[in-house]
């Protein structure tokens, strides 16, 4: 099959487009300025996503597009109507893809959301169902839901098969954001106050990902459905932090710290959604994904995190 795979030099979409050309499949690489990938691959250079992309060279061809490119979450937004852009590039040039790929007869686009649309956290033993009523807080979240939205309703206007997935926090080789930050401090022995913590977050490893997008685009049974995407196997944030220590033979240097005296130090520095990531729990259910396309992770979440911090300590 022949793959279009956007936003392919990011994180997620260069182990995409190496576990694509591994099965044996032609990609397609669009990204928005000039960048060298292996030879194996075919690079189209789009510019800015939007309503007014030219896709025609990118789709050409093309079998199942998987729409990875996007305006990301962000913890300090500058501009000055966040929602906004956020729905100019997520919203309308999800929706404009769509229909260009409908027009050129890409049979399916897979789009890769977030588990933001379900909402910032869950309590006790309750976990995010795909089937959940959508509730994002935030403009990111907002814009990913309608996204979605956006993509099946082309699908129900053209043929074009649509399938969501939403994963949470991603990381591996190759992280960036908070990620990369938590494991430079733990590299660095930095004391964190993190030892009582008892959350729950579910998490999936690049390569995890990577093999279920695939999947979601090959399987017959996905069209039309949304998934909920993880390692299978939630952490604390204190285990976590072991675990990624013992993969960079780091200690783990935590020591305990009253939750409501962590969450008040987190308003007073301006730093409490930081705080809220770190503290609060985030379960996701992702067995309709394994029922549905008998799918299972191929890396555990203990070895997906030892690789990561094995990346990082041999210097990326």
């Amino acid at each position: 099959m022949r793959f279009l795979v956007t936003g392919a030099n990011g994180f997620v979409g260069q182990v995409l487009c190496s576990e694509l050309l591994r099965r044996g499949h032609s990609v397609k690489a669009a990204v928005r300025s000039t960048h060298t990938f292996q030879e194996d691959i075919e690079v189209i250079t789009i510019g800015n996503i939007d309503e007014t992309t030219d896709w025609r060279d990118a789709l050409c061809g093309v079998d199942v597009a998987i729409h990875l490119a996007a305006r990301v979450h962000v913890m300090n937004d500058t501009a000055v109507d966040p929602l906004t852009e956020f729905r100019r590039i997520n919203v309308a040039g999800t929706r404009h893809l769509a229909q260009c790929a409908a027009e050129k007869g890409v049979k399916r686009l897979v789009y890769v959301s977030s588990i933001k649309v379900n909402g910032e956290g869950t309590h006790g033993e309750s976990q995010f169902l795909a089937s959940d009523i959508p509730a994002p807080q935030d403009p990111y979240g907002i814009s990913k839901w309608e996204a979605e939205q956006a993509l099946l309703r082309v699908a129900d206007e053209t043929g074009l098969e649509g399938v969501v997935v939403r994963p949470p926090l991603v990381y591996g080789f190759g992280v960036k954001g908070n990620f990369l930050q938590m494991l430079r401090v733990v590299e660095k022995g930095i004391p964190l106050p993190l030892a009582s913590i008892q959350n729950l977050r579910s998490l999936i490893y690049v390569g995890n990902l990577a093999d279920a997008l695939v999947v979601c685009a090959t399987h017959v049974s996905a069209s039309g459905k949304t998934y909920l995407v993880s390692d299978g196997e939630d952490i604390s944030t204190p285990d976590l932090i072991r675990q990624l220590a013992k993969g960079m033979e780091a200690p783990a240097n935590l020591f305990s710290c009253p939750p409501a005296l962590l969450r008040l130090a987190g308003k007073l520095t301006g730093k409490s959604q930081q705080l809220d990531r770190l503290l609060g729990s985030s379960r996701i259910d992702s067995s309709v994904i394994r029922e549905d396309l008998n799918w299972t992770p191929p890396f555990s979440l203990q070895q997906g995190l030892r690789l990561t911090a094995e990346w990082y300590h041999k210097g990326r």
